[in-house]
């Protein structure tokens, strides 16, 4: 396991105050909780991404066995 340091905004700072008082846990699990987010939007963008390329035909094809052996 990792350690770093990261400074904070005024406006972060009162937002990981704010959720630690929320939520009753230490700010260690917001932020590790928030990555955990982040890391979850991102996945489910990296699919609508996906979804909007197949929609606007920028799929590229890919080559079958016999495809191959035809060339």
């Amino acid at each position: 396991m990792s350690t770093i340091s990261v400074p904070l905004n005024a406006e972060a700072e009162k937002a990981l105050k704010e959720l630690t008082e929320i939520t009753g846990v230490n700010r260690v699990a917001v932020i590790r909780k928030a990555i955990k987010h982040y890391r979850e939007e991102e996945a489910i963008n990296a699919i609508l991404r996906a979804e909007q390329e197949v929609s606007e035909g920028k799929l590229l094809r890919v080559a079958t066995p016999r495809d191959l052996l035809s060339r």
